[in-house]
């Protein structure tokens, strides 16, 4: 069987028996066993995981769940929803360089980014944060999540201003502009279940032209569950129904996409 990697989920919040809204979509979707999920995920062929913080508490409980268990990575972040609160408390100041230093189980500094479609935090706040989270993941050699949500004109001249930063566009849904301005950079491409359920063809316009090379298959689990699972949880291992559709959207086998993809997400992250 191909393996394939998760490159972005969420599972270490099953174990968080706070108000956390991911935690309660877990809850909500009845899985309270985190090592069922991998142990499905395993069946699957999804031989590995991130799971990725959005905020402090979320990325410290993320760094103590994949210790122990060998398979399973860790992302430090957060999300630009937490930007107001994460500028108030400076906590991750404190905390992230350590975590980083600490654990080798960290690979990547994420999520991070931009969000203006809700706009939990301010735009310049969001901003604020987003550099200075740019600025630890260039201090620590590591590549980076990116969260951005109708926001690119100002991502891209953030961006650049942190020369030689690799990443990985986290949920792409954008247009082929972006997807061009992206590889123009040398960024991955992350894909999930909206290429599944989605009626912009713009979105699988762009999704077809997505390089191999450039790949990442991620769910953003327990959220986006792919077609035809629509209204149950997201987990892992639905990776294998998005990588079904994607090679049917774009032509080509099954088995050399799994390969190539899970090869992009071991050098970029560099999964051993």
């Amino acid at each position: 069987m191909s393996q394939l990697v998760d490159t972005h989920c969420h599972i270490q919040s099953i174990l968080d028996d706070s108000a956390d809204f991911t935690a309660e979509k877990w809850r909500k979707g009845g899985e309270e066993d985190p090592d069922n999920v991998i142990r499905e995920a395993t069946e699957a062929g999804v031989s590995k995981l991130i799971c990725v913080g959005t905020d402090v508490s979320d990325s410290i409980n993320a760094v103590n769940f994949v210790k122990d268990r060998q398979n399973c990575w860790a992302s430090i972040g957060v999300h630009p929803h937490e930007a107001k609160d994460a500028l108030e408390n400076n906590d991750w100041k404190e905390k992230f360089p350590d975590l980083c230093k600490q654990s080798n189980k960290v690979v990547a500094i994420g999520e991070i980014g931009l969000d203006y479609y809700h706009q939990h935090s301010p735009r310049i706040k969001q901003l604020e944060l987003f550099e200075q989270l740019l600025q630890l993941a260039r201090d620590n050699n590591l590549p980076v999540i990116f969260h951005v949500r109708d926001a690119y004109d100002d991502f891209w001249p953030v961006y650049d201003n942190f020369k030689g930063i690799k990443g990985v566009l986290h949920s792409f849904s954008s247009s082929t502009d972006n997807l061009e301005k992206a590889l123009k950079r040398d960024l991955f491409i992350g894909l999930n279940g909206i290429m599944t359920f989605t009626r912009d063809q713009g979105q699988l316009d762009a999704a077809k032209q997505v390089p191999d090379e450039k790949v990442l298959l991620e769910t953003d689990a327990p959220y986006l569950t792919p077609s035809p699972y629509r209204g149950k949880v997201c987990k892992p291992k639905h990776i294998k129904t998005i990588c079904e559709f994607l090679c049917d959207l774009r032509g080509g086998s099954f088995d050399e996409f799994a390969s190539q993809t899970t090869q992009n997400a071991k050098n970029l992250f560099k999964l051993n």
